[in-house]
Protein backbone atom coordinates (compact mmCIF):
# COMPACT_ATOMS: atom_id res chain seq x y z
CA UNK A 1 0.00 0.00 0.00
CA UNK A 2 1.32 3.51 -1.43
CA UNK A 3 2.21 5.46 2.10
CA UNK A 4 1.33 9.28 0.79
CA UNK A 5 1.46 12.46 2.95
CA UNK A 6 -0.36 15.65 2.02
CA UNK A 7 0.23 18.91 3.43
CA UNK A 8 -0.85 22.80 2.90
CA UNK A 9 -3.06 25.50 4.79
CA UNK A 10 -3.87 29.01 5.54
CA UNK A 11 -6.56 29.32 3.89
CA UNK A 12 -9.74 26.88 2.52
CA UNK A 13 -8.10 27.04 -0.71
CA UNK A 14 -5.13 25.35 0.07
CA UNK A 15 -6.86 22.71 1.51
CA UNK A 16 -9.78 21.49 -0.70
CA UNK A 17 -7.42 20.99 -4.06
CA UNK A 18 -5.47 18.59 -1.76
CA UNK A 19 -8.35 16.41 -0.52
CA UNK A 20 -9.85 16.54 -4.08
CA UNK A 21 -6.53 14.36 -5.03
CA UNK A 22 -7.01 12.45 -1.79
CA UNK A 23 -10.33 11.10 -2.89
CA UNK A 24 -8.75 9.53 -6.22
CA UNK A 25 -6.10 7.69 -4.25
CA UNK A 26 -7.75 4.50 -3.62
CA UNK A 27 -6.14 1.77 -1.68
CA UNK A 28 -3.27 4.26 0.14
CA UNK A 29 -2.79 5.01 3.34
CA UNK A 30 -2.69 8.84 4.00
CA UNK A 31 -1.91 11.05 6.15
CA UNK A 32 -1.89 15.00 6.28
CA UNK A 33 0.57 17.17 8.32
CA UNK A 34 -0.74 20.74 9.49
CA UNK A 35 -0.89 23.49 12.06
CA UNK A 36 -3.84 24.08 14.26
CA UNK A 37 -5.67 26.22 11.78
CA UNK A 38 -8.35 25.37 9.45
CA UNK A 39 -6.77 22.77 7.66
CA UNK A 40 -7.22 21.07 11.15
CA UNK A 41 -10.82 22.13 11.20
CA UNK A 42 -11.72 20.98 7.49
CA UNK A 43 -9.56 17.61 7.56
CA UNK A 44 -11.95 16.28 10.87
CA UNK A 45 -14.66 15.13 8.69
CA UNK A 46 -11.96 13.04 6.76
CA UNK A 47 -11.70 10.02 8.69
CA UNK A 48 -9.75 7.92 6.48
CA UNK A 49 -6.62 10.55 6.72
CA UNK A 50 -4.20 10.37 9.90
CA UNK A 51 -3.96 14.41 10.98
CA UNK A 52 -0.52 15.49 12.37
CA UNK A 53 -0.14 18.72 14.10
CA UNK A 54 3.10 21.14 13.87
CA UNK A 55 4.02 24.24 14.64
CA UNK A 56 3.56 26.53 11.71
CA UNK A 57 5.29 30.03 11.37
CA UNK A 58 3.57 32.84 8.85
CA UNK A 59 5.55 35.52 7.22
CA UNK A 60 3.61 38.99 7.64
CA UNK A 61 3.42 41.29 4.91
CA UNK A 62 3.80 44.30 7.10
CA UNK A 63 6.60 45.12 8.94
CA UNK A 64 6.74 43.63 12.33
CA UNK A 65 9.42 42.44 15.02
CA UNK A 66 7.45 38.62 14.60
CA UNK A 67 9.31 38.06 11.21
CA UNK A 68 12.93 38.48 13.74
CA UNK A 69 11.50 34.90 15.32
CA UNK A 70 10.46 33.19 11.79
CA UNK A 71 14.11 31.46 11.23
CA UNK A 72 13.76 30.12 14.85
CA UNK A 73 9.95 29.06 14.32
CA UNK A 74 10.99 27.66 10.93
CA UNK A 75 13.74 25.30 12.72
CA UNK A 76 11.20 23.88 15.12
CA UNK A 77 8.73 23.14 12.09
CA UNK A 78 10.84 21.50 10.33
CA UNK A 79 12.11 19.19 13.01
CA UNK A 80 8.64 18.66 13.63
CA UNK A 81 7.56 17.78 10.58
CA UNK A 82 11.08 15.70 10.26
CA UNK A 83 10.45 13.48 12.75
CA UNK A 84 6.79 12.88 11.58
CA UNK A 85 8.36 12.18 7.68
CA UNK A 86 10.74 9.22 8.86
CA UNK A 87 8.14 7.81 11.55
CA UNK A 88 5.02 7.42 8.23
CA UNK A 89 8.00 7.17 5.68
CA UNK A 90 6.02 8.12 2.95
CA UNK A 91 6.43 7.22 -0.95
CA UNK A 92 5.72 10.88 -1.56
CA UNK A 93 4.64 14.33 -0.29
CA UNK A 94 2.01 15.85 -2.11
CA UNK A 95 2.05 19.90 -1.02
CA UNK A 96 -0.72 22.06 -1.89
CA UNK A 97 1.07 24.85 -0.88
CA UNK A 98 0.81 28.25 2.02
CA UNK A 99 2.97 28.91 5.16
CA UNK A 100 2.19 25.50 6.80
CA UNK A 101 3.16 23.56 3.95
CA UNK A 102 6.80 25.26 3.94
CA UNK A 103 8.43 23.41 7.01
CA UNK A 104 6.91 19.52 5.48
CA UNK A 105 8.60 20.33 1.89
CA UNK A 106 12.42 21.34 3.67
CA UNK A 107 11.99 18.35 6.09
CA UNK A 108 10.93 15.97 2.77
CA UNK A 109 13.88 17.54 0.63
CA UNK A 110 16.82 16.70 3.79
CA UNK A 111 15.30 13.54 4.28
CA UNK A 112 15.11 12.52 0.28
CA UNK A 113 11.32 11.57 0.09
CA UNK A 114 9.59 12.27 -3.24
CA UNK A 115 7.63 15.76 -3.09
CA UNK A 116 4.84 16.94 -5.82
CA UNK A 117 3.25 20.32 -5.55
CA UNK A 118 1.04 22.32 -6.89
CA UNK A 119 0.72 26.25 -7.58
CA UNK A 120 -2.75 27.23 -7.63
CA UNK A 121 -2.01 31.14 -9.23
CA UNK A 122 -0.93 32.91 -11.98
CA UNK A 123 2.23 33.51 -10.30
CA UNK A 124 3.97 31.29 -7.78
CA UNK A 125 3.47 32.62 -4.03
CA UNK A 126 6.30 33.30 -1.72
CA UNK A 127 5.82 29.64 -0.42
CA UNK A 128 5.87 28.11 -3.48
CA UNK A 129 8.77 29.35 -4.41
CA UNK A 130 10.85 28.40 -1.60
CA UNK A 131 9.17 24.88 -1.65
CA UNK A 132 9.80 24.58 -6.16
CA UNK A 133 13.84 24.23 -4.88
CA UNK A 134 12.52 21.29 -2.77
CA UNK A 135 9.81 19.59 -4.92
CA UNK A 136 10.47 16.86 -7.96
CA UNK A 137 7.42 18.21 -9.63
CA UNK A 138 5.21 21.51 -9.08
CA UNK A 139 1.92 21.22 -10.93
CA UNK A 140 0.27 24.15 -12.00
CA UNK A 141 -3.46 25.66 -12.61
CA UNK A 142 -2.03 27.53 -15.22
CA UNK A 143 -0.61 27.25 -18.58
CA UNK A 144 0.89 30.09 -18.44
CA UNK A 145 2.35 29.33 -15.37
CA UNK A 146 4.64 25.78 -16.28
CA UNK A 147 6.04 27.94 -18.81
CA UNK A 148 7.99 29.35 -15.88
CA UNK A 149 10.25 26.88 -14.77
CA UNK A 150 11.25 22.90 -16.48
CA UNK A 151 9.88 21.43 -12.51
CA UNK A 152 6.48 22.23 -14.11
CA UNK A 153 3.92 20.64 -15.58
CA UNK A 154 0.42 22.22 -16.45
CA UNK A 155 -2.63 20.16 -15.05
CA UNK A 156 -5.18 22.23 -14.19
CA UNK A 157 -6.73 23.01 -10.58
CA UNK A 158 -7.74 20.01 -8.44
CA UNK A 159 -11.70 20.59 -8.06
CA UNK A 160 -13.56 18.14 -5.45
CA UNK A 161 -16.01 15.68 -6.97
CA UNK A 162 -18.73 16.99 -5.11
CA UNK A 163 -18.69 20.38 -6.30
CA UNK A 164 -20.36 19.29 -9.51
CA UNK A 165 -23.28 17.26 -7.63
CA UNK A 166 -25.15 20.43 -5.70
CA UNK A 167 -28.72 20.41 -5.59
CA UNK A 168 -30.80 24.20 -5.96
CA UNK A 169 -31.71 25.57 -1.81
CA UNK A 170 -35.44 26.60 -2.07
CA UNK A 171 -34.89 30.04 -0.40
CA UNK A 172 -36.84 32.71 -2.30
CA UNK A 173 -39.85 32.83 -3.16
CA UNK A 174 -39.69 35.19 -6.71
CA UNK A 175 -38.55 34.72 -9.83
CA UNK A 176 -35.37 37.10 -9.99
CA UNK A 177 -31.99 36.50 -10.56
CA UNK A 178 -29.80 34.85 -7.99
CA UNK A 179 -26.75 36.69 -6.72
CA UNK A 180 -24.44 34.59 -4.54
CA UNK A 181 -21.62 36.79 -2.69
CA UNK A 182 -18.64 34.94 -1.45
CA UNK A 183 -15.32 36.20 -0.10
CA UNK A 184 -13.50 32.80 0.73
CA UNK A 185 -13.21 30.93 3.36
CA UNK A 186 -12.00 33.85 5.92
CA UNK A 187 -14.64 36.35 4.69
CA UNK A 188 -13.89 39.48 2.86
CA UNK A 189 -14.79 42.82 5.23
CA UNK A 190 -15.30 45.49 1.94
CA UNK A 191 -17.75 43.03 -0.64
CA UNK A 192 -19.49 42.27 2.90
CA UNK A 193 -19.88 46.18 3.86
CA UNK A 194 -20.77 47.44 0.03
CA UNK A 195 -23.54 44.59 -0.55
CA UNK A 196 -24.56 45.08 3.36
CA UNK A 197 -24.90 48.75 3.19
CA UNK A 198 -26.50 48.99 -0.86
CA UNK A 199 -29.28 45.97 0.40
CA UNK A 200 -32.28 47.95 -0.53
CA UNK A 201 -31.00 48.40 -4.21
CA UNK A 202 -29.67 45.52 -4.76
CA UNK A 203 -32.62 43.27 -3.75
CA UNK A 204 -35.08 45.32 -5.97
CA UNK A 205 -33.87 42.87 -8.52
CA UNK A 206 -31.99 40.53 -7.10
CA UNK A 207 -31.88 37.90 -4.68
CA UNK A 208 -28.97 37.91 -2.50
CA UNK A 209 -27.24 34.73 -1.37
CA UNK A 210 -24.50 35.75 1.02
CA UNK A 211 -21.49 33.86 2.13
CA UNK A 212 -20.16 36.16 5.08
CA UNK A 213 -17.42 34.36 7.48
CA UNK A 214 -17.42 33.35 10.50
CA UNK A 215 -15.85 37.13 11.39
CA UNK A 216 -18.24 38.89 9.32
CA UNK A 217 -21.72 37.35 10.03
CA UNK A 218 -24.23 39.73 11.14
CA UNK A 219 -28.07 38.45 11.06
CA UNK A 220 -29.78 40.59 8.96
CA UNK A 221 -33.63 40.34 8.10
CA UNK A 222 -34.29 41.99 4.72
CA UNK A 223 -36.88 40.78 2.06
CA UNK A 224 -34.58 38.57 -0.95
CA UNK A 225 -31.57 38.28 1.34
CA UNK A 226 -29.75 35.20 2.79
CA UNK A 227 -26.90 35.45 4.91
CA UNK A 228 -24.82 32.47 6.39
CA UNK A 229 -21.51 32.69 7.71
CA UNK A 230 -19.61 29.82 6.41
CA UNK A 231 -21.09 26.81 3.99
CA UNK A 232 -19.98 22.99 4.11
CA UNK A 233 -22.32 22.56 1.22
CA UNK A 234 -21.14 25.05 -1.14
CA UNK A 235 -21.65 22.76 -4.13
CA UNK A 236 -25.75 23.79 -3.00
CA UNK A 237 -25.30 27.36 -3.08
CA UNK A 238 -23.20 27.20 -6.00
CA UNK A 239 -26.17 25.40 -8.37
CA UNK A 240 -28.65 28.18 -6.65
CA UNK A 241 -26.28 31.01 -8.06
CA UNK A 242 -27.32 32.53 -11.68
CA UNK A 243 -24.05 35.14 -10.81
CA UNK A 244 -21.55 35.12 -8.27
CA UNK A 245 -19.46 37.91 -6.88
CA UNK A 246 -16.25 36.95 -5.16
CA UNK A 247 -12.60 37.20 -4.66
CA UNK A 248 -10.13 36.15 -6.91
CA UNK A 249 -8.26 32.98 -5.27
CA UNK A 250 -7.62 30.56 -7.77
CA UNK A 251 -9.71 27.46 -6.17
CA UNK A 252 -12.75 29.30 -5.97
CA UNK A 253 -13.00 31.02 -9.91
CA UNK A 254 -11.88 27.86 -11.19
CA UNK A 255 -14.73 26.36 -9.80
CA UNK A 256 -17.18 28.62 -11.15
CA UNK A 257 -15.81 28.51 -14.80
CA UNK A 258 -15.90 24.45 -14.64
CA UNK A 259 -19.57 25.26 -12.98
CA UNK A 260 -20.17 27.80 -16.05
CA UNK A 261 -21.02 30.26 -13.80
CA UNK A 262 -20.68 33.95 -15.07
CA UNK A 263 -18.79 35.84 -12.21
CA UNK A 264 -17.80 39.10 -10.73
CA UNK A 265 -14.45 39.50 -9.64
CA UNK A 266 -13.44 42.32 -7.06
CA UNK A 267 -9.37 40.83 -6.24
CA UNK A 268 -7.72 41.40 -3.02
CA UNK A 269 -5.98 44.40 -3.73
CA UNK A 270 -1.97 44.40 -3.58
CA UNK A 271 -1.92 46.44 -0.50
CA UNK A 272 -3.45 43.33 1.47
CA UNK A 273 -1.44 40.64 -0.91
CA UNK A 274 1.08 40.25 -3.62
CA UNK A 275 -1.84 40.63 -6.33
CA UNK A 276 -2.13 37.55 -7.05
CA UNK A 277 -5.61 37.67 -7.24
CA UNK A 278 -5.39 40.77 -9.83
CA UNK A 279 -3.63 38.72 -12.49
CA UNK A 280 -5.79 35.78 -11.96
CA UNK A 281 -9.08 37.92 -12.50
CA UNK A 282 -7.18 39.86 -15.30
CA UNK A 283 -6.83 36.46 -16.96
CA UNK A 284 -10.27 35.06 -16.42
CA UNK A 285 -11.55 39.20 -18.15
CA UNK A 286 -9.32 38.46 -20.82
CA UNK A 287 -10.70 34.94 -21.62
CA UNK A 288 -14.33 36.65 -21.38
CA UNK A 289 -15.21 34.31 -18.28
CA UNK A 290 -15.72 37.11 -16.02
CA UNK A 291 -16.39 40.76 -14.70
CA UNK A 292 -13.78 42.68 -12.72
CA UNK A 293 -14.29 45.46 -10.48
CA UNK A 294 -11.16 46.83 -8.37
CA UNK A 295 -10.91 47.29 -4.98
CA UNK A 296 -10.32 51.43 -5.65
CA UNK A 297 -13.40 51.42 -8.05
CA UNK A 298 -15.96 49.50 -5.67
CA UNK A 299 -19.09 51.58 -4.64
CA UNK A 300 -22.59 50.53 -5.76
CA UNK A 301 -22.82 52.84 -8.90
CA UNK A 302 -20.03 50.66 -10.57
CA UNK A 303 -21.75 47.31 -8.91
CA UNK A 304 -24.73 47.93 -10.68
CA UNK A 305 -23.07 48.68 -13.97
CA UNK A 306 -21.21 45.16 -13.93
CA UNK A 307 -24.04 43.22 -12.89
CA UNK A 308 -26.14 44.75 -16.11
CA UNK A 309 -22.91 43.67 -18.13
CA UNK A 310 -22.67 39.90 -16.61
CA UNK A 311 -26.93 39.48 -17.23
CA UNK A 312 -26.68 41.19 -20.83
CA UNK A 313 -23.64 39.03 -21.70
CA UNK A 314 -24.76 35.91 -19.71
CA UNK A 315 -25.24 33.76 -22.79
CA UNK A 316 -22.24 34.78 -24.35
CA UNK A 317 -19.74 34.06 -21.02
CA UNK A 318 -21.12 30.76 -20.59
CA UNK A 319 -20.40 29.60 -24.03
CA UNK A 320 -17.20 30.38 -23.84
CA UNK A 321 -16.70 28.78 -20.50
CA UNK A 322 -18.05 25.28 -22.57
CA UNK A 323 -15.18 26.06 -24.96
CA UNK A 324 -12.90 25.39 -22.12
CA UNK A 325 -11.06 22.33 -21.51
CA UNK A 326 -12.49 19.73 -19.03
CA UNK A 327 -10.67 19.61 -15.78
CA UNK A 328 -9.23 16.28 -15.55
CA UNK A 329 -6.46 17.66 -12.99
CA UNK A 330 -7.27 14.83 -10.09
CA UNK A 331 -6.46 12.37 -12.40
CA UNK A 332 -3.18 13.67 -14.03
CA UNK A 333 -1.69 14.67 -10.40
CA UNK A 334 -3.19 11.33 -8.78
CA UNK A 335 -1.01 9.49 -11.62
CA UNK A 336 2.06 11.61 -11.10
CA UNK A 337 1.78 10.92 -7.47
CA UNK A 338 1.19 7.00 -8.03
CA UNK A 339 4.28 6.80 -10.35
CA UNK A 340 6.76 8.58 -7.62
Amino acid sequence: MKKIVLTGGGTAGHVYPALAVAENLKDCELHYIGGNGIEKEILSNYKNIVYHTIPTVKFERKLTLKNLLIPIKLAKSIKCAKKILNQINPDVIFSKGGFVAVPVALAGKRENFAIVSHESDLSFGLANKLILRCCNVMCTSFKETAKRNKKCVYTGQPIRSKIFKGRKLQIFNNNNPTILVLGGSLGAKAINELIIENLDTLTENFNILHICGKKNFKEIKQQNYKAVAYAENIEDFYATADIVISRAGSGVINELLALEKPMLLIPLPKGNSRGDQIENAKLFEENGFAEVLMSNNCNIDNLKNKLKLLQRNKEKIISKMKKTAKNNAVMQISAILMKM
